[in-house]
This record gives structure tokens, C-alpha cells and sequence, in this order.
């Protein structure tokens, strides 16, 4: 299997998480990539760097307005006296139809959804070439039938316009774009133990794009505000978003159960390709403690999502540091390709 990661990846260092009120080291460190770097290649993977596609792609799914934000906020920040290294907001409109601010402190809390996305000056770069892996391996799976993007940071808390939950392009929503453009019917499928919520909202009013999302119940869970099972889409995309919530501490059993439903509802769609948002944050292991799939399920889920038979891209989100991380993307991964 073709594997793509970026080292300019890495250079994203966030130093800012918040979590009940308390100020911890933030869990999407850049050892992530190493560790899941390390284990592709277990899984045999020939892990190449991706070539540059062009911001076109990343365009499509995101504003003009917020790839400006996100490529000059950091400059503009650290202008004003008495900044912080990072760029993290504190205050947040409303809504999304309030007025426009111009200050850094009002683009950050307008384009900023929480403050688990702090800016630095090196998040652009990172998050772009994060973006351009999942484009070339979106091109490999077709070519190959599967393919894995190492995506770091992640990307399905992103929105058109908007940063949230360690993510600033959502990868696997490029990634599905680019492969509608080309004339296919894809269908994004995300496992991780967190809503989609970003791709959810970007594809929400469509119909050339299934998103289904299998995730721990937000009701008590982040986002919180997304990803409960009366989502169903809106105007030409009712019908066209499935979210399949599963109650906190759902093992194998459980989330085996929603992979089939979530599974029927593909072939419904007639989707010719699949873009998995892989999340291995539903292990027991796993910090965020939502879900308590075992190493072996993550081959059960790889062995059923391959069992679809449609070309599948690989696109990495959660899945943070512990001693298991590697080892979980070497199971889906030899779960796949059938070992």
C-alpha cells in the first residue's frame, strides 16, 4: 500500500490546550506523526512525499476569506504589543451573520472555534502540506485501489471558514472534492471517536456527497453541538448525512454494528469511492477515553470497510499518544490488505 507524509508536517507545534478548565500539553503533538509514521511502515507501507497539487483543491472546500485568515493571522498577531506566540481567541461572535471584524483578536474568535487550535507561524505550512498528502493519495487509490494519507494536522473538525479541534483544512472533504471533480461519487465515511463535524457542515446542503459519521454520543462528548442522529441534512442534502452515535465505552460489538448500517446506507448511495476519516481515538486506550475498541477490532473495521469493494483513500485524523497508536494503524491497516 502507498503511504504519503510530508516532514513539514511536524513544524506545527501547538502549544496551547484547554481541557476543564485546566492548561495542559496539547495530545496533536508532532510524535504523532512519528509513531504513525512507524507504524504504516510496519504495515509494509512504501511511504512517499506527496507533490504539490496547488491551493485550487483546498479552495474548493474553503473560503477565500479564511485561507487569508489562516496564512496571515499569525504575522498580524504577534504585531499587536503584548501577544503570546499563538494565536488564540477569547471572544466569538454570536453567530456566523454578525459583522465581519477586522482586529486580529475579532478574525481569531470569528475563524477559531475553540482554543484547541492555537496559530503559529508554522501552521499553515503544516496544515498545507497535511492537505496535499490527502490529494495524493486520494490520486493513488484510484490508481490502486487504497491508499493512506498521513495527515497531521487533522482535518474533520474543520469548517468552509472555520478552525476547531486541532484541525485547519479538512483533508478528507478535499479529498472527496477532488475525486467529485474528476467525475466520481464519493462517499466520506468517518470512524473517529469525535463527530466530523466540519465535514459534516461543508457538505450539509449537498447531494454529490454521502457523509457518514460513527462516533461517541456528542451529548456528553466534544463537539457537543453536532453529530446527533436527527442530522439528516438540509435542503438538497436531506437525506445525504447519517450520523451513527454510539453510547460512551461502545466496543467492537457495537461499532462493528454501526459500521453496517453505515456500510448499507454506501452502497445506497451507489458511491464508486470511499474517503475513510480514520480515527483510531476509539481505542480503550486512547486519552480521550470515548470508545473501547480493541487493537484486533481496528483490523475488523479495516476488513469490513475493503469488503465494500470501492477504491478507498485512507485519511488520517484522531488517534493520540499511547503505547498502542502504532500498533492500531498496523492492524487496520494489515486488516485491509487481508493479513
Amino acid at each position: 500500500m502507498k503511504a504519503f507524509f510530508d516532514p513539514r508536517q511536524k513544524s506545527h507545534d501547538p502549544q496551547h490546550f484547554m481541557a476543564r478548565g485546566q492548561r495542559l500539553p496539547s495530545p496533536e503533538a508532532p510524535k504523532r506523526a512519528d509513531i504513525l509514521l512507524r507504524g504504516a511502515q510496519a504495515a509494509g507501507c512504501h511511504v512517499e512525499t506527496p507533490p504539490d497539487h496547488g491551493q485550487a483543491p483546498i479552495s474548493a472546500i474553503h473560503s477565500a476569506e479564511y485561507l487569508s485568515f489562516l496564512q496571515t493571522i499569525h504575522a498580524r498577531w504577534r504585531a499587536m504589543p503584548g501577544a503570546g506566540d499563538e494565536v488564540i481567541p477569547n471572544v466569538h461572535p454570536a453567530n456566523r451573520t454578525d459583522s465581519y471584524p477586522s482586529s486580529p483578536i475579532g478574525l481569531a474568535g470569528y475563524h477559531q472555534a475553540d482554543t484547541a487550535c492555537p496559530i503559529s507561524a508554522e501552521t499553515w505550512h503544516a496544515a498545507y502540506w497535511s492537505a496535499q498528502t490527502a490529494l495524493s493519495a486520494s490520486e493513488a487509490a484510484l490508481n490502486d485501489g487504497v491508499a493512506y494519507a498521513l495527515c497531521r494536522p487533522p482535518g474533520h473538525h474543520a469548517f468552509g471558514d472555520l478552525a476547531g479541534g486541532f484541525c485547519f483544512l479538512n483533508n478528507a472533504a478535499i479529498a472527496a472534492e477532488h475525486l467529485r471533480c474528476k467525475g466520481l461519487r464519493p462517499a466520506i465515511l468517518d470512524v473517529d471517536v469525535h463527530h466530523g463535524n466540519g465535514t459534516q457542515g461543508i457538505f450539509y446542503e449537498r447531494s454529490d456527497v454521502l457523509t457518514v459519521s460513527i462516533h461517541a454520543n456528542p451529548e456528553a462528548f466534544y463537539p457537543f453541538y453536532w453529530g446527533h442522529g436527527s442530522e439528516r441534512g438540509k435542503g438538497a442534502g436531506l437525506g445525504s448525512n447519517l450520523n451513527l452515535p454510539l453510547a460512551l465505552g461502545t466496543g467492537n460489538d457495537g461499532f462493528i454494528a454501526a459500521l453496517e448500517t453505515a456500510l448499507d446506507r454506501i452502497t445506497c448511495f451507489a458511491a464508486d469511492v470511499i474517503v475513510v476519516a480514520l480515527g483510531l481515538d476509539a481505542h480503550e486506550s486512547d486519552p480521550f477515553q470515548g470508545l473501547t475498541v480493541t487493537t484486533e477490532g481496528f483490523g475488523a473495521i479495516a476488513a469490513a470497510i475493503k469488503a465494500a469493494g470501492k477504491p478507498t483513500v485512507l485519511v488520517q485524523e484522531g488517534g493520540y499518544v499511547s503505547d498502542d497508536l502504532g500498533a492500531n494503524l498496523t492492524r487496520f491497516l494489515d486488516g485491509y490488505l487481508g493479513r
